[in-house]
């Protein structure tokens, strides 16, 4: 089966049909390529998800991340990254094995398509030519048989006529012989020209165009091969990365297992954990006595055990708020000489410098003292972790320089050892003062350590108290702390020395004395317990009167009635002052 034999007379057709078969070729270069833009752009769109929707650094994101699904979620999208790079790697391969070296092969095609089908051209111009010279060989000798047919039909005439002179007979039968001689010549050309196309024609159809033709029908069977290789490798570029995608999805998959729902649930009470104990039980008010609170006998302040009275505001565990009711009403406090409310406001005085925390929108203390315990804890001890990095980091910087400055004194020509010390000294200057900073805050997770329940002995909150003869009793070493409805929480010391503070001659004056006149009216907007001495008691929408405004330090002195007034946060009321002031003041 040979183009060449079959197909000797379809020259013009083969032109076209090799034609058609670079233009499928042609198509199917674009056909990969647009498939290799598809590749990267899923690719890009993949990258493009995955990054969007990674963890910021340093932001609130990166902590969520802890948690076993939010880091099965980080894998997938750490998989889909690398699913994202096996699609740039298929675009990739099918260009460089694809589209690269079918273009290259076009243009190698083209060409060997051009010079057969040219020498195809030439061919043909040859034996056009040739048959050109043999029609005219043809014609020539036809005109010439012709020419001496006439002129031997004159010759004859001329001998046959008696008036014809004989110089005339003479000279028609010489033109007779030149005009058959030259009809003999023709033929000869004509027969010489027409076996030379014969043969030549031979040659034609029988030797240059099957040889032009095989090369044109290997050429085009080479396409066709080459085209299925082609498809083949891009069956295989898709199969090479399909082992590494199944990776990917095993990682998913594998991700998506270690997902631990209890370890998550865990995770969530380190997070959230305050620390504290639940609030203790209410006592039933027994509203046919008079009005006073006893005290709780599950009160945490009990568990002393000196059975010494206590003063109590509220009758609830000392220490926690109580988070879930609202009371309209606050019971009125045990009412006591004027001496010892005064003694407990001298002594109590400065613990108030102590609750500023609990004023919003003020900054975080350095030492977490607005967080819960627990999360108090948790916050010093990654900030201890951070400082003995960061002095580790310094120590390796100053032994760094250290050895440095042994080589610059061995080999002076590198150095001077002196321009080193002042970089030493700086050095050993910031490791002393990230040491004093860590052994600051190791000494407050110390004493937060020391006081978590889940870490040691339950923490005794207590109140003042009081002794048999009624003197009370003050915190002389640190300030109880309390918490505000923001959220943020302050600690309570676990010991309180009792001072006791004896009455003076001057009870009878300071009874006497008239109490300070209200300069306006307060609304409660939260509960507060007033565990502390100097502060007093309020329930949410309760109205009290104002008796000293905010002086800075976050408090404000209101009244009850004439034996109920005392300190509460400011952020806690809502004052109206009197008309005399510059109008209502809002603090929150």
């Amino acid at each position: 089966m040979s183009w060449g034999t079959e197909l000797w007379d379809q020259f013009d057709n083969l032109e076209k049909h090799t034609q058609w078969g670079i233009d499928v070729l042609e198509k199917y270069i674009k056909f990969v390529k647009e498939r290799t833009e598809i590749e990267l752009s899923y690719a890009k769109q993949l990258r493009n998800l995955s990054k969007k929707y990674q963890p910021k650094k340093n932001s609130k994101e990166e902590e969520e991340y802890k948690y076993t699904s939010c880091k099965a979620f980080l894998s997938t999208l750490n998989e889909m990254n690398d699913y994202a790079g096996q699609h740039e790697v298929i675009s990739e391969n099918m260009t460089s094995q694809i589209t690269v070296d079918l273009a290259r092969f076009v243009q190698e095609l083209k060409q060997e398509r051009k010079s057969n089908f040219h020498d195809g051209r030439k061919a043909q111009q040859h034996m056009e030519t040739c048959w050109k010279h043999l029609e005219s060989s043809k014609r020539r000798f036809e005109r010439d048989c012709k020419e001496a047919d006439r002129a031997q039909q004159y010759f004859e005439k001329m001998d046959a006529d008696i008036n014809v002179t004989k110089a005339d007979v003479e000279k028609a039968r010489q033109q007779a012989q030149i005009r058959h001689q030259m009809a003999e010549d023709s033929k000869a050309d004509y027969s010489s020209s027409l076996q030379k196309f014969n043969q030549e024609q031979h040659e034609y159809y029988h030797t240059h165009i099957p040889s032009i033709f095989q090369k044109i029908q290997e050429m085009e069977e080479r396409r066709i091969v080459r085209i299925g290789e082609s498809m083949k490798t891009y069956a295989e570029v898709d199969r090479q990365v399909i082992p590494i995608i199944g990776k990917c999805l095993d990682g998913i998959v594998k991700a998506a297992e270690a997902i631990n729902q209890k370890s998550d649930s865990q995770l969530v009470i380190e997070a959230y954990k305050s620390g504290f104990e639940p609030p203790g039980d209410i006592e039933f008010e027994d509203y046919t006595q008079p009005m006073k609170r006893t005290v709780s006998d599950n009160s945490l302040s009990n568990s002393r055990g000196d059975g010494k009275p206590e003063l109590k505001f509220g009758g609830k565990s000392k220490g926690k708020l109580w988070p879930f009711i609202k009371k309209n009403k606050s019971p009125k406090q045990q009412k006591e000489p004027l001496s010892h409310r005064f003694n407990e406001f001298m002594i109590s005085k400065p613990k108030i410098h102590c609750f500023r925390s609990l004023k919003r929108g003020g900054a975080t203390p350095e030492d977490f003292s607005n967080l819960p315990p627990e999360q108090r804890r948790k916050k010093l001890q990654q900030k201890v972790d951070e400082l003995n990095k960061e002095i580790q980091k310094e120590m390796d910087q100053r032994d760094a320089i250290t050895k440095m400055k042994d080589v610059y004194l061995k080999n002076p020509q590198m150095g001077d050892p002196a321009s080193l010390d002042h970089k030493l000294t700086e050095v050993s200057q910031n490791i002393e003062k990230l040491r004093l900073e860590a052994q600051k805050f190791e000494a407050w997770l110390a004493e937060v350590e020391g006081r978590l329940p889940a870490r040691g002995e339950q923490a005794r909150r207590q109140s003042g108290m009081y002794d048999g003869q009624g003197a009370p009793t003050a915190n002389s070493c640190a300030q109880d702390r309390e918490s505000s409805p923001d959220g943020s929480y302050t600690e309570e010391r676990s010991q309180e020395n009792e001072v006791k503070v004896l009455a003076t001659d001057f009870d009878d004056e300071f009874d006497d004395e008239e109490p300070l006149p209200a300069i306006g009216t307060c609304k409660a907007l939260y509960t507060f317990e007033g565990q502390n001495e100097g502060t007093i008691s309020v329930m949410e929408g309760e109205i009290l009167y104002v008796i000293e405004e905010d002086k800075g330090d976050g408090w404000t002195r209101i009244r009850r009635n004439e034996d109920e007034e005392g300190y509460v946060p400011t952020s806690y009321v809502e004052v109206y002052l009197d008309k005399n002031a510059k109008g209502a003041k809002t603090y929150i």
